[in-house]
């Protein structure tokens, strides 16, 4: 059973899956091993650092003859990160949190194709104006930013399907395994956009303390705030929190983001206590499918087993409904 979809026919992949593209950790091994695998690898390109895409843009693109993409943060990226990108022909630019519209147009002279994340209905219906060839449809379970009060993945999902027919949807949020890809095709999505899993991959960029403690988490051990952001002096603008798993900050200003914000010497002590190694670097970004993340494989088998799972799940699902009840 193929799971062929307006997602899988747009750009030619055998799974409905596509890498998140995190800053940072999802570089161009990631990417190109996502897209081998039969799905959408987005390199992470962030905040658009010049430095870090010369560096990872040619990995991926000497790496993969299947598709793949970039993807970049709006409110911080400028038009020559975007166009730095397009010089290796990605097939998609993906624009996530703040106003797409200055790159909108220059993605789609390129011949790349546009995909948009949305975080509620109004950045929606924006980017169906925009032209956007996919849209990605974000709930509060994802790990990393997102929406300070936005709508939970199940709830949210249908309702941007419904509102940009027929412009095909990715569903993203607490995504982890097979059968949240299966649940995002049964709520009306085209695919699924995952994260937090591909962070536990054997080519992700990140820190062995950081698949630690991916892999040894849960879901209830993550919360979303902004007190990290503010300790850490980032520019992330005040409408969106960011889902990461404990941290003795957060316990110690939970609920006291204003008094931080306003406390240099809290700062101070933050970057303090990282440099003497007593607090890690950077947030641990993990959503609140973190429980289903046990193991460390490639990126590429992850994508093939996720699909597998999917398709299980769906002829369960089937065959389940065929089922009589009882009396019947």
């Amino acid at each position: 059973m193929a799971l062929s979809t307006m997602f899988t026919e747009l750009f030619g992949l055998r799974h409905p899956i596509a890498l998140a593209p995190m800053g940072g950790s999802a570089g161009g091994a990631l990417a190109s091993a996502v897209s081998n695998g039969g799905g959408l690898g987005l390199l992470g390109g962030g905040y658009g650092d010049l430095d870090w895409l010369a560096r990872e843009l040619p990995i991926v693109a000497e790496s993969t003859g299947k598709p793949w993409g970039v993807g970049f943060l709006s409110w911080a990226i400028d038009v020559g990160a975007v166009e730095r990108a397009l010089e290796w022909n990605p097939r998609a630019v993906m624009l996530s949190f703040g106003d797409p519209t200055p790159f909108a147009e220059r993605v789609r002279e390129a011949g790349a194709a546009l995909i948009i994340q949305v975080i509620d209905a109004e950045e929606a219906r924006q980017a169906v104006d925009l032209g956007a060839d996919v849209i990605v449809a974000q709930g509060t379970e994802a790990g990393g930013h997102g929406a300070r009060r936005g709508r939970s993945t199940l709830s949210f999902v249908p309702v941007v399907v419904d509102l940009v027919a027929p412009v095909p949807v990715l569903a993203a949020g607490g995504i982890a395994d097979g059968r949240g890809v299966a649940a995002a095709l049964a709520l009306g999505a085209a695919g699924a956009l995952v994260g937090t899993r591909f962070q536990a991959t054997a080519e992700a960029l990140v820190d062995p303390s950081v698949t630690k403690a991916i892999i040894e988490g849960r879901g209830e051990d993550t919360e979303r705030s902004r007190v990290l952001d503010i300790a850490r002096g980032s520019s992330w603008p005040s409408e969106y929190t960011a889902r990461t798993l404990g941290h003795p900050f957060l316990d110690q200003w939970r609920g006291r983001e204003a008094e931080l914000a306003a406390d240099p010497q809290a700062k101070q002590a933050y970057h303090e206590s990282v440099e003497r190694g007593e607090i890690p670097p950077l947030p641990v970004w993990a959503g609140e499918g973190i429980d289903l993340i046990n193991d460390l494989p490639s990126a590429a088998d992850l994508v093939g087993r996720m699909a597998k799972e999917a398709e299980d799940a769906l002829v369960r699902a089937g065959s389940a409904s065929s089922m009589r009840r009882p009396g019947e």
